[in-house]
């Protein structure tokens, strides 16, 4: 007799959430089932494939080479079988009641989200959007486990394994107060040099970016004076100081207090892309809010 016709698909299921979960507890917390029927189900499937599975860890439980082996196959067998028995209808804004988990850095914030935002309330307004501090090791994982459904990250060092689709390109400019003394024209490079930086570092405290990996190649080097982990909070102390900062253009656009030079070091620029795991390619909504942040941006 063949593993297909000693299992039933509720066996699948059970095992489909348990390597993605790694714990029998949150494993019958998101199948709504008691801990003791989920352990009832995996020794079911350990008979049947003839492997633990799933061995004791330090850290929860850890999945045995039979069980890295069937992960994949296993999820897309069942997005398969999910599609067929349940086909996709027209997706209606209007009713919908969904709500959007989304990772973002504060600047992806700005450029991305907020334009789209309005029209998300007034064309699909029992939706909710969550926005998740993007943390770029975890977007693969997230997606994959349905913790979030979409990111915004650069496409330069994006995760492999999901789709994506390009936005915009950025670029960087010279960013001060207004009627800043040494901004009235564009610094030469040596006067850019003297000037007292400030830089946004996302992982925290750094002291050095792009522009100085630019300004290296030239065999110069600038001051930074101050290190900070947000753009929002870089743009008031801009406003109210004599720091400069070379920023993201979107970052000051339409922004009053500061002024915007074009810099005398060329520094490159980068691209921003959405990201979304496979299973989500095809839904109607998920496409809907797709289109609408494109329009947008």
């Amino acid at each position: 007799m063949n593993n297909t016709q000693r299992l039933d698909l509720n066996l699948l299921v059970t095992l489909d959430v348990l390597l993605s979960e790694h714990n029998v507890t949150r494993a019958a917390q998101r199948l709504n089932l008691s801990q003791p029927s989920v352990s009832v189900h995996l020794a079911r499937l350990r008979e049947v494939f003839e492997d633990p599975l799933l061995l004791p860890g330090p850290r929860g439980m850890r999945p045995t080479a039979k069980a890295d082996e069937l992960r994949e196959p296993l999820r897309l067998a069942l997005e398969t079988l999910e599609r067929a028995v349940s086909p996709a209808s027209p997706f209606n804004p209007a009713e919908a009641s969904l709500t959007w988990r989304i990772a973002a850095t504060d600047y992806t914030e700005t450029t991305t989200l907020l334009p789209v935002l309005a029209g998300l309330r007034s064309k699909s307004p029992g939706t909710r959007v969550a926005i998740l501090e993007l943390v770029p090791s975890l977007i693969a994982k997230q997606a994959e486990q349905g913790e979030i459904d979409l990111a915004f990250h650069t496409t330069e060092g994006a995760p492999d394994g999901l789709r994506h689709r390009p936005l915009f390109s950025e670029r960087y400019v010279l960013v001060g107060r207004n009627g800043h003394p040494r901004l009235k024209r564009r610094p030469t490079l040596s006067q850019f040099c003297k000037l007292d930086h400030a830089i946004v570092s996302p992982d925290g405290g750094g002291f050095r970016g792009v522009t100085d990996e630019a300004l290296s190649r030239a065999g110069l080097t600038r001051r930074v004076a101050l290190s900070v982990p947000h753009f929002l909070f870089l743009r008031s102390v801009l406003a109210s100081t004599d720091l400069v900062a070379m920023l993201p253009s979107r970052v000051v656009r339409d922004t009053s207090g500061l002024q915007v030079v074009e810099p005398p070091v060329e520094v490159p620029g980068f691209e921003i892309a959405m990201f979304w795991p496979e299973r989500s390619h095809r839904d109607p909504a998920h496409q809907w809010l797709r289109e609408r942040i494109v329009d947008a941006v």
